[in-house]
């Protein structure tokens, strides 16, 4: 998963960093309002982690701005704030989930999780198309059952297109979850498919290019 963290404490923003990261996640970090709105003009992410006090801007009104847009990506409020009023505005703005600070890793670990399941309407964790199985959580794929061990960039490549499973996902979106925000060479996303194409041959699965608009994992048809 691809998740954005705007949060200005360089010792919290490491340790979500930290936590998440290993789970297989997309981890980007911004220190300012700002930056943060950046890059959710200009990017999708799976996850939202906002600290309301930041130091160009409060975070409500960042939130605020995304549900004016439509956009749903899931929000979870991380705030040393411990007032009613603060927690009810940023539900009634749109926030799905609120979480004080100093809370637990653990318990951050499990409401993202449960997050990221509702939003995709998924009972559990895992991605399925076919024989295919991914464990976001876990970092774990199996094939017919059988473990698929994939580098972290395939791993992330496979999950976008899980995502959509039986839609086109859009190149610029893979891009950003297998790439983060370094830069990208303009063939770079044609290499991770190529290898991730050969480790699918034989299972029943295919990748197919659409020119200009992306790649979709889908079943092959007899």
């Amino acid at each position: 998963m691809r998740l954005l963290i705007a949060e200005d404490d360089p010792m919290i923003a490491r340790s979500l960093d930290n936590a998440l990261s290993p789970l297989g996640n997309t981890v980007d970090i911004f220190s300012l309002a700002s930056e943060a709105r950046a890059a959710l003009r200009n990017d999708r992410f799976d996850l939202i982690l906002l600290d309301l006090g930041l130091p160009d801007g409060d975070g409500l009104e960042l939130l605020a701005e995304l549900r004016e847009r439509s956009d749903k990506t899931p929000v979870l409020i991380l705030t040393a704030r411990d007032s009613i009023e603060d927690r009810v505005r940023g539900l009634d703005l749109g926030a799905d989930d609120y979480l004080a600070k100093p809370f637990s890793i653990a318990e951050l670990e499990a409401r993202v999780r449960a997050l990221l399941r509702r939003s995709q309407q998924r009972s559990d964790n895992r991605l399925r198309l076919g024989p295919l199985c991914l464990d976001p959580t876990a970092g774990a794929t199996t094939l017919d059952g059988v473990p698929l061990e994939l580098p972290r960039r395939e791993l992330r490549l496979l999950e976008g297109l899980l995502l959509h499973g039986g839609n086109i996902a859009p190149r610029e979106m893979l891009e950003g979850r297998v790439f983060s925000f370094g830069d990208v060479g303009s063939n770079a996303l044609e290499v991770y498919v190529s290898r991730l194409r050969k480790r699918l041959q034989g299972s029943g699965l295919r990748i197919r290019t659409f020119r200009g608009l992306g790649y979709r994992l889908e079943e092959e048809t007899t």
